[in-house]
């Protein structure tokens, strides 16, 4: 279980471009934000959608936030301070929601929002090694104080056929093959520049694509590769896998349940959790009557998932893929 972190926020991570919350009005109100309400922030990040939901909850609505960066959380901390005792952030993976929110007293909340992926802080400091574009280490690491393996560690060391198989598989890389071979072939790898430039001298460059009609600018060859290696450096697919049940155990009936998604791994997840909870029956398709007495435990809000609109993306290019799915605890 997680404690509160007491780190500062460095003088590179002040100076990083302030985060902007994805679909910020789109939660609000999908969550039914309310005074008094209680709300859990599994991923609390650079803080923009905690504040909106303190806010919204005024005078003594409460929050309780998670994340696994314990530079996020001091940076969350600091903003939130204004909020007083009326939110507690926790440096933790939100796989520990539910014993952390029995600890803590949110175990019957209005509301749980999990804005998956990695926010700008992250992307936009080369030493944390999430993106090619700058030159710095390949970490990766949600939270790099701990042992976990870095993107440099799987890079170096893997078989060739097991890279392969995970850009294939986590990064949905149809050249993946190709870029695994490589990328042994180059070794040792220890930077994310020397990575993206592997990658782009064995497939060359991307290709552009066209989106509700408007012809997007080519993607970098190493995009999917870069995605594949921080999902399996965080296990994010594991660990949404094993939150979702848990959300279902805090939430109090008529509480809501709000996912932003990334990236087709992850909405294919919840979409399917999502599913399965609003139709649980197992019964045969044939049988007249349901036998299996498995209960609905959510309905949608959201039949499809809600995205950014020209405004949010003209503000935020970063938003563009996101996804928001909305259900209700029954």
């Amino acid at each position: 279980m997680g404690e509160a972190a007491d780190l500062s926020v460095t003088s590179a991570a002040r100076d990083l471009p302030r985060h902007l919350p994805v679909l910020l009005n789109e939660v609000l109100e999908g969550l039914a934000a309310k005074s008094g309400g209680m709300y859990i922030d599994g991923t609390v990040g650079g803080g923009g959608h905690a504040a909106a939901l303190l806010e919204a909850s005024a005078p003594d609505g409460c929050l309780l936030g998670f994340d696994r960066d314990p530079h996020a959380v001091a940076r969350a901390q600091a903003r939130l301070q204004a909020f007083g005792s009326r939110v507690r952030i926790i440096h933790t993976a939100y796989t520990a929601l539910e014993a952390v929110a029995q600890v803590e007293g949110f175990l019957s909340v209005d509301g749980v929002l999990l804005d998956l992926g990695f926010s700008s802080y992250q992307v936009d400091d080369p030493e944390r090694g999430f993106a090619f574009r700058h030159e710095g280490p390949l970490d990766m690491r949600f939270d790099p104080t701990t042992s976990e393996p870095t993107a440099a560690e799987l890079v170096n060391e893997l078989p060739e056929s097991e890279l392969a198989a995970l850009l294939w598989r986590y990064g949905e890389e149809p050249r993946s093959r190709v870029i695994a071979r490589a990328i042994v072939a180059a070794r040792p790898v220890h930077s994310t520049q020397h990575l993206a430039q592997v990658i782009f001298a064995a497939v060359g460059r991307g290709s552009s694509r066209s989106v509700h009609g408007e012809r997007r600018p080519a993607t970098h060859p190493a995009t999917r590769t870069f995605q594949a290696l921080r999902i399996v450096v965080n296990g994010e697919l594991e660990a949404l896998e094993a939150v979702l049940p848990q959300t279902l155990t805090v939430l109090r009936p008529g509480g809501r349940l709000a996912v932003i998604t990334f990236h087709s791994l992850e909405d294919r997840m919840v979409k399917r959790f999502f599913q399965q909870a609003v139709h649980p029956c197992i019964c045969p398709p044939a049988a007249p009557i349901c036998t299996c007495g498995r209960q609905p435990t959510l309905r949608l809000i959201t039949r499809k998932p809600l995205t950014p609109g020209a405004d949010e993306l003209a503000a935020n290019p970063r938003s563009r893929s996101a996804k928001l799915r909305i259900a209700e605890r029954l």
